[in-house]
């Protein structure tokens, strides 16, 4: 959940470290520290609150190290606080290290650890990293040139749970460390530069050169020079990995956020995602997979698996298979899949969805299905990232870096993805006319332009929000495929307006739900699905007979004098919807943020990547 940061090269270290932090501050920014190796030993700065209040510590500026690795924190153990901040020491100040990830073991590594000596000055977890290295070291009776790698390697054999870790010593002044499991850790490449971060678009501006760890994999880095070892310490080779993505692409392009930014970037992303798999003239391609006809025929059930936004996208992707393919699609929120002691098979494909391709409980549900012999398919945005190393099959979205926590065009572009895998499955099991299918293809292909459009709606949605961004309560409506796209809207209005909102099946409404509505309360209605207007038109009349204040998004010919608010949206096919409709609800969650004067790209409490449970 933590951002890390290492540099080791010929330019001063601290500049290149900060500039890392602050790229990564979505990962977590209630502290940032640094440490570098000086002339004197290790620098050890850090303070709580954002990595603006580290870069303007006293003497920061007067780091000369040219080796060093730095941290900005999501507080897991121990409040945010100086004590609390990363790096941490050992008690000789001989080791520093940084952490992402949750030490499960941490009581008992510290019970040890202060029985043989040891005295902690933190809450954290991580604080046992430093000092069992360094137990580890001094009980090394050996004194050879690989003595330093052994006693992280013992250290990281000691450890349950998760962590990316980048260790410097003053004892070793030409060298880091960094070891990997479950969380993500890149090392970025020049020739006598050596670039580390959690996510690439941190460093990408350095060099489009990666080498991407896999667990337990150990790296001991030198200015020119990288050595790859396995958890026996035998060496192993590493590929390089050239990535494409541009840095200015992490970059504001003259946008006021991030989040903005990226709402607008939805066309680019749709149509990079789509490129050349759909074509009118032929079957769509998924060079990827390699699925036949009888293994398709022959599954009882389809589970899709992720976590919030695109948990979202599943639900979206559920719709599509099921009416173009007939096979059972169960949704299951990742966090909860595995403890359930879910029914897997052989005869279950199982489709795991996460931007980051580096969240925890996804990957660990993805674990439990292939070792119950499931095939597995992984959606993610983020070549090389864990989950597609672990699955049987990855597709990528190619929504290019998304850094406002709140997700919006990685959304769009899942929900893509995953129409065009059920069109793939149906055209592969011959289930549906080729005309049907033709016409969900050219409608997606007109999604870019259709979006463009969509976002006309920006001035509209902004002063809507002016009128409603001091209430305290909002509730969101839908049927069908427009339920899927209220419980995205109101998870964004709650992520970075901290507005409390719910959402609703507007069948249920009358089953519990509208006791909550009352005089002046804003109720907010997407209606797309032509089958269901006048039913979902009927659940808004009664809301608004009881006072309710409503925002109706919609692609069909509506009585506009009925509601407070319509916006208009080109009509298209219904499986494609959502990614049209849930557009005005970003931009409404975000311009409610910005009336409130909150920080949108950074709220409070998340983070991009949840890389613990």
């Amino acid at each position: 959940m933590c951002g890390i940061v290492g540099y080791i090269g010929t330019k001063k270290a601290c500049p290149i470290l900060l500039a890392g932090l602050n790229r990564l501050e979505y990962r977590g920014y209630d502290s940032a520290g640094i440490s570098t190796i000086e002339k004197k030993g290790l620098s050890l700065m850090k303070d709580k609150g954002r990595v603006k209040n580290l870069s303007n510590l006293d003497g920061i500026n007067e780091l000369e190290g040219t080796i060093g690795i730095a941290h900005t924190r999501w507080a897991t153990h121990g409040v945010p606080s100086k004590e609390n901040s990363h790096p941490h020491q050992d008690n000789s100040k001989t080791f520093s290290v940084v952490h992402n990830g949750i030490i499960e073991n941490y009581n008992e590594l510290r019970k040890f650890l202060t029985e043989n000596g040891y005295t902690f000055y933190s809450q954290t977890d991580t604080e046992v990293i430093p000092n069992l290295i360094h137990y580890y070291f001094t009980k090394d009776e050996k004194n050879d040139k690989q003595k330093y790698l052994r006693a992280v390697k013992n250290a990281c054999m000691d450890l349950k749970g998760s962590f990316a870790i980048e260790v410097i010593s003053s004892l070793y002044t030409d060298n880091m460390i960094v070891v990997r499991k479950d969380s993500p850790l890149v090392i970025g490449t020049c020739e006598d530069e050596k670039y580390l971060s959690s996510d690439i678009p941190a460093i990408l501006s350095y060099t489009r050169n990666f080498y991407l760890l896999n667990d337990f994999e150990f790296a001991l880095l030198t200015r020119n020079n990288i050595e790859f070892f396995d958890k026996n310490l035998d060496k192993i080779n590493k590929k390089v990995q050239n990535i494409e993505w541009n840095s200015s692409s992490a970059e504001k392009d003259g946008y006021d956020d991030f989040m903005l930014k990226e709402i607008y970037e939805q066309p680019k992303a749709i149509r990079e995602t789509i490129g050349s798999r759909i074509n009118l003239n032929s079957k769509c391609e998924f060079e990827e997979l390699n699925l036949t006809k009888e293994y398709l025929q022959n599954l009882n059930k389809i589970y899709i698996v992720a976590c919030g936004t695109a948990m979202h996208a599943g639900l979206s992707g559920k719709n599509t298979i099921e009416k173009l393919c007939r096979i059972p699609v169960e949704v299951d929120i990742a966090s909860e899949f595995r403890y359930r002691n879910p029914i897997l098979d052989e005869k279950t494909l199982c489709i795991f969805i996460s931007q980051s391709g580096e969240t925890a409980d996804t990957i660990a549900a993805l674990k439990l299905s292939k070792e119950q012999g499931s095939k597995t398919i992984a959606i993610t945005n983020v070549i090389g990232s864990s989950i597609t190393r672990e699955a049987d099959y990855s597709i990528y979205t190619h929504a290019g870096p998304e850094i406002a926590v709140a997700s919006t065009k990685a959304y769009t572009s899942q929900v893509i993805l995953i129409n065009i895998l059920a069109i793939y499955f149906a055209e592969v099991l011959e289930k549906k006319d080729k005309d049907i299918l033709n016409k969900l293809k050219s409608d997606i292909l007109d999604l870019p332009k259709k979006i463009e459009e969509t976002l006309t709606c920006n001035n509209q949605i902004k002063n809507f929000a002016k009128q409603i961004y001091q209430e305290k309560d909002i509730f969101f409506l839908g049927r069908g495929i427009d339920e899927t796209v209220s419980k995205e809207g109101s998870l964004k209005l709650k992520e970075i307006s901290y507005i409390h909102s719910e959402s609703y099946a507007a069948g249920e409404l009358k089953h519990g739900p509208i006791a909550l509505i009352e005089n002046g309360i804003t109720v907010i209605s997407i209606l797309t699905d032509k089958d269901l207007i006048k039913k979902t038109i009927s659940n808004i009349q009664e809301v608004i007979t009881r006072g309710a204040k409503t925002l109706v998004i919609t692609n069909q010919k509506l009585d506009n004098d009925m509601f407070n608010v319509v916006i208009n949206i080109p009509d298209t096919n219904q499986f494609v919807s959502p990614i049209l409709s849930i557009i005005p609800l970003q931009l409404l969650a975000y311009y409610i943020s910005k009336e409130k004067g909150l920080d949108v790209d950074k709220p409070r409490n998340l983070a991009k990547s949840v890389t613990v449970e």
